[in-house]
């Protein structure tokens, strides 16, 4: 009895080894360098995927049981994210919104739900997989992709593409190329310009995704760390991580969706600067 005790001792992880299993990504092959754009997390894509997929259903079911007499909670509640959104794109958007609010509110739904994943407990994935009897087909599972730079990343290039898009749409080709090489000082400083121009659509692009994920993941590490304060087997364990936890999980809520509403706030400015010139 005392070697089987001993032998789930010696296998038990440290923090450190469990910290890093939680941070991994169940991918197509192992990252042998800092840049490697063959890698794909597959976990990123799946839960990204059914996060879309299942805002869509909500959206859905909230179209479908729509009454114009008095809404229920669901379709009062759907209700006001709508006309929040839509509030904040007329104050913004100055042109047709007939796509770019409807956007806004995929974004805001989508970001959210993804972000929502986060309130699930940290162990729960890993141990759900293992009960299944999948821990070796899937060792890694992070169900939170907004805290993948990868998942906010390509959704600000997607922010990006829009960026242009309406940029070409609304000044046309030759005026767009124009306000790249004139901007801001005048033709005549037209390298500098163009200098500017470029690092300012990779800074709204890379800020954009830096900034979600930057919170999303602090935020995953920090339930992480909450976590092992209730492995320590000690009166300041079990009540730090009781208390850190629950003032955490609370402030946590907030995080969730304020920063879904920052960058669906960010994503109509940006859509919105592309509608004006400099």
């Amino acid at each position: 009895m005392s070697s089987t005790v001993e032998g789930a001792a010696a296998h038990a992880p440290t923090a450190s080894e469990y910290i890093k299993h939680h941070l991994s990504h169940y991918s197509n092959h192992h990252q042998a360098s800092v840049v490697d754009f063959s890698i794909i997390n597959m976990d990123t894509i799946f839960w990204s995927v059914l996060c879309g997929v299942l805002g869509c259903l909500l959206m859905w079911m909230a179209a479908r049981k729509a009454t114009s007499g008095v809404p229920g909670r669901f379709q009062a509640a759907v209700e006001m994210v709508v006309e929040m959104v839509d509030n904040q794109a007329k104050g913004i958007v100055h042109g047709d919104r007939t796509f770019i609010a409807p956007l806004a509110l995929t974004v805001f739904v989508w970001v959210a739900l993804m972000n929502s994943m986060d309130f699930l407990p940290v162990d729960a994935p890993s141990a759900l997989i293992n009960f299944l009897g999948l821990g070796d087909k899937f060792p890694y599972q992070r169900v939170v992709p907004t805290a993948d730079l990868n998942g906010t990343m390509g959704i600000s290039l997607g922010v990006f593409a829009l960026m242009i898009f309406y940029s070409i749409k609304i000044k046309g080709f030759g005026g767009w190329i124009h306000e790249l090489f004139a901007a801001p000082f005048g033709i005549y400083m037209a390298p500098f310009n163009l200098l500017l121009n470029i690092i300012e659509y990779a800074a709204k692009t890379v800020s954009l995704g830096m900034r979600l994920f930057g919170n999303m993941f602090a935020g995953e590490l920090l339930f992480l760390l909450i976590a092992l304060l209730g492995a320590m087997a000690t009166t300041f364990g079990f009540v730090g991580h009781v208390i850190a936890g629950s003032i955490w999980a609370i402030f946590h809520i907030l995080i969730v969706f304020l920063q879904a509403f920052i960058f669906m706030m960010l994503t109509l400015v940006y859509i919105g600067q592309a509608h004006e010139g400099h």
